[in-house]
Formats: structure tokens, sequence, C-alpha cells
């Protein structure tokens, strides 16, 4: 194919994918706007938790398909049917929670309070009961309310995706709401080598194609009892985990 042709290809790949996403977004927030006030909490709840699941699916496919993405979500399956637990992935990429929601149908996510108000988000993320990081003892509460009652908790322990190789300095939510909750931390390493998407990065710059991008299962770590020790563990390990990832020839040094 002449490289004409074939950046228009990759152009269009890529941003008919994310039209796609905002069309699923704006089409599931028409149902599930009604059926938050209409159906009871636990109900809505399972509804709106797999509405989401097979809406980005829909879209995950569109990333596969198009020879955009190089996809490996598979570990992510190994989780379900098990017991409760906080998912604890490092954070290189926008999509990543997206693509992580894609494979387990009871994840409840801990989201920026802005997003839970967007009009693509807000209506789906409210119906799947996502937490708002607003106000951090709120968040810890609800956090450790749906764990005790089944749910999967997706939390980024770096709290914005990551700036600086191998990963940004952690907050200490994570610990904080395993220990008060008796909950393990699943931790998840992601892997990728475009920082399409990463912080900066501009939404119409196109990048290399296609993206490696993969996420795999890492050291399943029991509730801590001391949060700031934990934190400090939790970090070194992603280091180790981290060093010589795709994605340290694109992030800046420490």
């Amino acid at each position: 194919m002449p490289r004409s042709l074939r950046t228009l290809y990759e152009y269009f790949a890529l941003y008919s994918s994310l039209m796609l996403l905002a069309i699923i977004c704006l089409t599931w927030s028409v149902f599930a706007l009604p059926l938050y006030f209409l159906l009871p909490r636990d109900l809505g709840t399972a509804v709106g938790r797999r509405g989401i699941m097979r809406g980005f699916r829909i879209y995950a496919w569109s990333l596969s398909a198009s020879g955009a993405y190089r996809l490996d979500l598979s570990d992510v399956d190994l989780l379900k049917g098990g017991p409760p637990v906080i998912l604890a992935p490092n954070h290189p990429s926008l999509i990543d929670a997206l693509l992580i929601l894609t494979r387990h149908p009871n994840i409840v996510c801990v989201m920026k309070a802005e997003l839970m108000r967007n009009v693509f988000l807000g209506a789906g993320s409210r119906l799947a009961r996502y937490v708002r990081n607003e106000s951090s003892r709120q968040m810890v509460k609800e956090s450790v309310a749906h764990l005790l009652h089944g749910g999967v908790l997706l939390l980024f322990p770096e709290g914005t995706r990551t700036t600086r190789s191998p990963i940004n300095p952690l907050v200490g939510s994570v610990g904080l709401i395993a220990k008060h909750s008796g909950v393990p931390i699943q931790t998840l390493i992601i892997e990728t080598d475009s920082p399409f998407l990463s912080k900066g990065w501009p939404l119409f710059k196109r990048p290399r194609l296609p993206i490696t991008y993969r996420v795999r299962l890492g050291k399943r770590f029991a509730p801590p009892t001391d949060v700031t020790s934990f934190t400090a563990e939790l970090d070194a390990y992603y280091r180790s985990e981290l060093a010589g990832a795709p994605q340290s020839t694109w992030l800046k040094g420490p």
C-alpha cells in the first residue's frame, strides 16, 4: 500500500473507532439515565456494569478489527467468577480503564468526579454505581461497601496517567481500602509500545500503528496492616515489573 494511503487508513482506523466510542457512550446514556430511576438498586447496578462491559467490548473489537491495536487482555478473564478483589493497574494510557472493563462483568471503577458529570460517561457510570474520587473519605467508604457486597474494585494507585518511567509516585488509597475491607489487591501490569493517549498526547496526533497493548496479572497482595509500608512495597514491585517495559522507550526518565 502506498505510504499516503496507509497514512489515510491509519487516521480512519483510529478516529472512526473513537467516533464509534462516542456513539456507544451517548446511546447507552439515553438508556442508562431512566434506568437509574426505574430499576431497583442491585438490578440497576448489574445492568449498568454489564452494559458498560458490552459497549466497551464493541469499541475494543473495532480497535483490533481495524488493525490499529494488537490487544492481549486475556489474563483479566481469569478473574471472572472469583472473590472480591481490588484491581490495581499502572496507568500509561487514557483507555486503560475502558479496556479492563471489557473483560469482567462486575467491576466498580473509581472515577474522577468531573467524568461522572460528563455527557458521554455520566449516566452510565451512575447506573453502574461507580465511585467518585471527589472526597477521599467518601471514596474509601463507598469502595469498601462495594467490595463487601461482592464487587471488584478498579483503582489506579498512581491516581493519574503515568508521566515518568517506570511509574509515578503512588497514593495510599489502594492500601487503605484493602485494610478496611479485608480484600486482597491484585496488581495488573499494563505494557504498551505507544504513547498514544498518554498524558499530554494531542488527541488528533497520529501514532505509529499497530499499537501493541497487553495486560497481565501481577502479584496478589494480602490486605495490609501498615498502609505506608505497603505503599512503598507496592511501588518497589511495580518498578521491578516495569523495568524494561515497552513504555520505557517513550516515558520520561525519573
